[in-house]
């Protein structure tokens, strides 16, 4: 009797795609097939190795311009891409892997958000904390020519930036009212005090109530302050007190500190032109915000000058409060001046330390203030 032969069943074709590992540019031809019992796609690579992708595992990659091939990676892999050409295979995976088309999972979150925490406090760092060292440790070397270069080069800013219609501020000057302007500073001694750099006073035509010094010992006023002055004392103690900023060197720092700050921010996010840092700057300067402890010093040796010179300090104190009262305590040269301590407390403080003082004349005679207060006619 002769036994039939039972034939093997037949093996299926081989399917051969192109797989980038993720690791390397190179594409490796491996043959692949779907293992139904197993739930896996099986990936024979050339050297022998086998890759086992689980099907649940499988995902699209998307925006794949030819529907007829299928672009695949799985999510323990995120970074592999399977190419997949054959007909049956695509029709195979897209009816075994059910979650082709979702998202793949994020992985690492928690590891990217530390990288995250950790670039924001290190940004933080250098402009809240080294930034603000390196300014004040600048600021003590940096040469008188430099600071005046400084100086210089932030009121062309400031002359740009506050016109209207991008032609620089005119300064106000006659030769009566800069006459006068020089009395008022040689009156309370502003010529003859030891700086590295001479006291340059300076008027803007803009309407804006207020005044700043600069680096290189510049102090500017706005023509708003000259005319909502109701006397020369009241310009003469803000120009003394601004004369207190410059002797610390208090704008040289500051503009340091606004100038590294805003490079820093301006490189992280693309303002290579450096176009924010100037606006910056030049806000800085003019609102500029010194600290609890450079305020009181300003005042402190503002009152000195004022007091030498027989120059009552309360017009300082007076004119703030109309200031106050007027525009509030957040605008005009309130706000230049409202930095700690307390505004009130400052206003009291310059109104006691002029308590007492005999009073023979004003800082200027009444012909000379007339003529500072029209230098910008």
């Amino acid at each position: 009797m002769i036994w039939p032969v039972s034939t093997p069943p037949e093996e299926p074709p081989q399917v051969f795609c192109d797989l980038f590992d993720g690791r390397s540019a190179a594409i490796r031809r491996v043959s692949v097939r779907v293992d139904g019992a197993a739930e896996t796609l099986v990936l024979a690579l050339p050297e022998g190795e086998t890759l086992n992708w689980p099907l649940s595992s499988l995902r699209t990659v998307p925006d794949q311009a030819d529907e007829t091939r299928l672009v695949v990676t799985t999510t323990t892999r995120a970074l592999a891409r399977l190419e997949v050409a054959d007909k049956g295979l695509v029709e195979s995976i897209r009816k075994g892997a059910r979650a082709l088309k979702s998202k793949p999972p994020v992985r690492g979150r928690a590891r990217v958000f530390g990288w995250a925490g950790a670039a924001v406090a290190s940004v933080f760092v250098i402009v809240f904390v080294l930034v603000p060292v390196m300014a004040d440790q600048l600021a003590r070397v940096l040469p008188p020519a430099g600071e005046e270069a400084l100086g210089t080069a932030t009121l062309e800013q400031i002359q740009t930036a506050l016109s209207e219609d991008f032609v620089p501020l005119d300064f106000c000057t006659s030769q009566d009212g800069d006459a006068a302007m020089d009395l008022m500073l040689e009156r309370i001694g502003g010529k003859a005090l030891d700086l590295p750099y001479p006291i340059t006073v300076s008027v803007l035509d803009h309407p804006m109530v207020n005044a700043f010094a600069l680096p290189g010992g510049q102090v500017v006023f706005f023509r708003g302050m000259l005319d909502t002055a109701d006397n020369p004392d009241e310009i003469a103690a803000v120009l003394a007190h601004e004369i207190g900023h410059v002797a610390a060197r208090d704008p040289t720092r500051i503009a340091l500190r606004s100038a590294g700050s805003l490079g820093v921010l301006g490189l992280l996010f693309g303002d290579f032109a450096g176009g924010a840092v100037v606006l910056f700057l030049v806000e800085q300067m003019i609102q500029a915000d010194y600290s609890r402890e450079a305020e009181a010093a300003a005042d402190a040796y503002g009152i000195a000058l004022l007091q030498a010179a027989d120059v009552d300090p309360g017009a300082l104190g007076d004119l703030f409060q109309k200031l106050l009262d007027e525009f509030g305590d957040a605008t005009g040269i309130a706000a230049h001046f409202m930095s700690h301590p307390a505004l009130g407390d400052r206003i009291e403080t310059a109104r006691a330390a002029g308590e007492g003082m005999a009073r023979t004349r004003q800082v200027i005679p009444d012909a000379d203030w007339a003529a500072l207060k029209a230098i910008c006619d």
